[in-house]
C-alpha cells in the first residue's frame, strides 16, 4: 500500500464567493406565483380553456361564412353537421357563429364589469380603509345602504329606466357591484397602514394618494386579482339572466342568455339547442371559479418558498 505523504494534498484555501452564494436563485412574487399556477393543473387547464374561448370568441365569426344574422328557411331546425357544426336555430342561422359571438358580449360584460367594480371598489375601499373616522364611517354608511338593496333588483330597475344593451348593461351592474370589493379591501387596508412602510411614507412627506395607490394597493394586488376572477362568472351569469328574462341584449344581437333564451323552446324537439349555450355557460362559469381557487393558493404569502 502506498505511503499517503503531505504533497498529495492540495490546499485549497476559502472560496469566499462559494460560501455567499445562494444554492436556490431568488425569486421575484410574481414569479412564483405564476410557478405555482403552473404546477397546479387545474388551475392552469382552466386558464387555457379561459384563453381558448376568448380566442375562439375573437376569429370564429370571423373566419366563418355564415353571419350570425343571416336567416334561411331551407336551413331551419338542422341538427350539428359537418355544415353546421353546432346546428341552427328555429330561423335557420349558424348557432356555431351565433355562440361564439354570443361569448364576445357574454365575455365582454363579465370582464369588463368586474374589472370596474374591482377598480371602484379598491379605490372607495383604499380611501376607507387608509383615513378611517368620518371618512370610512360615510362610505361604510353608504355601502351599507346598497348592501341592503339587492343588487339584482336594482339592475332591473336600472334597464327599465336606461335601456338595453351592452354599455348599459355594464352600467347597471356597476351601480352596486363594487361594494363587495370596497368591504374586501378596506378590510385588507386597515391591516397595512400600521405597516413600517406606510409610516417610512409618511415621514418623508409621501402624499396620502400615492401611498394608497403605489404602496398599499400594490400589497394586496393578489387578493383583489382574486376577489376579481371569482366575480367575473357571477358577471357572466347576471347578463345571461337578465338576457333570457328580455331585459338584456336584444336581437338579432346574441348573447348566451339570448341563445339559452332562444333555444328553452325548443328543448323537447331540438335539445342542442338550449345545451350549446348552457355548456358554454356551464364550463366558462367552472373554469373561471377553478382558477380563481388557484390564483388564491398562489398569492397565499403563506405558502411562499414551501413548494
Amino acid at each position: 500500500m502506498a505511503e499517503i505523504t503531505r504533497e498529495r494534498f492540495k490546499v485549497v484555501g476559502k472560496n469566499t464567493k462559494s460560501m455567499e452564494s445562494i444554492s436556490r436563485p431568488n425569486i421575484g412574487y410574481w414569479q412564483d406565483a405564476w410557478r405555482r399556477i403552473r404546477k397546479n393543473k387545474i388551475a392552469f387547464f382552466s386558464l387555457c380553456l379561459i384563453s381558448l374561448y376568448i380566442l375562439v370568441a375573437i376569429f370564429a365569426p370571423m373566419l366563418s361564412q355564415y353571419d350570425y344574422a343571416a336567416q334561411s328557411v331551407e336551413k331551419m331546425n338542422t341538427p350539428p353537421s359537418s355544415e353546421h357544426w353546432f346546428g341552427t336555430d328555429s330561423l335557420g342561422r349558424d348557432l356555431w357563429v351565433r355562440a361564439w359571438m354570443g361569448a364576445r358580449v357574454s365575455l365582454t360584460i363579465g370582464f369588463a364589469a368586474s374589472m370596474i367594480n374591482a377598480f371602484i371598489g379598491s379605490i372607495m375601499g383604499g380611501i376607507s380603509g387608509f383615513y378611517g373616522g368620518r371618512v370610512d364611517m360615510l362610505i361604510q354608511r353608504i355601502v351599507d345602504v346598497l348592501y341592503g338593496i339587492p343588487s339584482m333588483i336594482v339592475t332591473i330597475l336600472l334597464m327599465v329606466v336606461i335601456g338595453n344593451g351592452v354599455h348599459c348593461l355594464i352600467i347597471a351592474m356597476c351601480i352596486v357591484g363594487w361594494i363587495g370589493s370596497c368591504r374586501f379591501v378596506r378590510g385588507e387596508v386597515l391591516k397595512l397602514r400600521e405597516s413600517d412602510f406606510v409610516a417610512a411614507a409618511r415621514i418623508l412627506g409621501v402624499p396620502d394618494m400615492v401611498i394608497i395607490v403605489k404602496h398599499i394597493l400594490p400589497n394586496v394586488m393578489g387578493l383583489i386579482i382574486t376577489n376579481l376572477t371569482m366575480a367575473i362568472p357571477g358577471a357572466i351569469f347576471q347578463e345571461a339572466f337578465l338576457s333570457y328574462i328580455g331585459l338584456g341584449i336584444k336581437p338579432p344581437g346574441c348573447s348566451w342568455g339570448v341563445l339559452a333564451k332562444e333555444g328553452i323552446a325548443q328543448l323537447r324537439i331540438n335539445p342542442y339547442q338550449v345545451v350549446v349555450p348552457a355548456a358554454l355557460i356551464c364550463t366558462t362559469m367552472l373554469a373561471l371559479n377553478l382558477l380563481g381557487d388557484g390564483l388564491r393558493d398562489a398569492f397565499d404569502p403563506k405558502l411562499r418558498g414551501t413548494e
